[in-house]
């Protein structure tokens, strides 16, 4: 499989990722001590949303298209809907920024944003969309050796968003080992973790190890718009280490996403805690 993600850009799991990143990070933002904000796999940083390859499977008009028309948008959403609309010209939706982008956006004087990408061809677009921002630095490499390479930050504050391509059979048990070495290494940081949801045992699995590494306070989220198709249709986000008061505030917005989202009947949300 050779995932690019220029097909995806926008779809319905990246508005539930994308809104809990920028969330998450504005709650974070509301202490003024420094943040080090950590993206393991970057990709290209900005999509064209007229491009052949976003044309090709239009998967953006079920996800952000539809939260840009949207308007009865929660509270929690906004955010998220303002930074997507900033990477645009008024009136137009025509790019999709990609998570540095959205956290290079975010950055205060007193922040910085580290961005892994081991595609060298998405390495060379990735630094020109993020090249009108300061205190960014792009690694090319592996992510997950990156990651191991650069906690914990000096800041001592911040948040490690893990989004793989999942390419690789085994990605989920290379995930688990990296969260679980990482945290050993920076346990108060926030992780946010997206996965697919095709495979409920691997995701299981997943979670059991993470589960037996005796991480604390994992809060689990899931999306699953429904569809019919062959396609993606469900995805989960693991949050390590979450902000109070992520629960409360997002259960809501979680409903109103499965309901604004879905492409088929089934569509549902979900939070649980893992560890509480």
């Amino acid at each position: 499989m050779n995932y690019r993600h220029a097909y995806h850009a926008g779809n319905f799991a990246d508005v539930l990722k994308h809104g809990l990143l920028v969330w998450i990070v504005r709650y974070l933002q509301q202490k003024d001590a420094p943040l080090c904000l950590i993206d393991t796999h970057g990709g290209a940083g900005v999509y064209d949303l007229g491009g052949t390859e976003a044309r090709k499977t239009g998967e953006a008009a079920g996800g952000v298209l539809r939260i840009a028309e949207a308007s009865d948008r929660p509270a929690v959403i906004e955010p998220y809907r303002q930074l997507v609309g900033g990477a645009n010209e008024a009136g137009a939706m025509t790019r999709y920024p990609g998570s540095p982008w959205l956290m290079a956006a975010m950055l205060r004087k007193q922040d910085r944003a580290i961005v892994g990408e081991l595609n060298g061809e998405d390495v060379a677009a990735l630094r020109a969309a993020l090249a009108g921002f300061e205190r960014v630095r792009v690694m090319e490499g592996d992510g997950y050796a990156m990651l191991q390479k650069i906690v914990p930050p000096r800041e001592k504050r911040g948040l490690v968003l893990i989004d793989p391509p999942f390419e690789a059979s085994d990605e989920f048990e290379t995930l688990a080992q990296a969260i679980i070495a990482t945290h050993a290494k920076w346990p108060t940081g926030v992780y946010v973790i997206w996965y697919p949801l095709k495979d409920d045992a691997a995701v299981e699995r997943f979670h059991a190890e993470l589960l037996n590494a005796r991480l604390a306070k994992m809060l689990n989220i899931t999306l699953d718009v429904g569809a019919a198709d062959e396609g993606l249709r469900a995805c989960g986000l693991v949050v390590i280490n979450p902000p109070w008061i992520l629960e409360k505030e997002w259960r809501e917005a979680l409903a109103w996403l499965a309901r604004t989202l879905a492409r088929g009947a089934n569509a549902a949300s979900r939070m649980e805690w893992l560890v509480p």
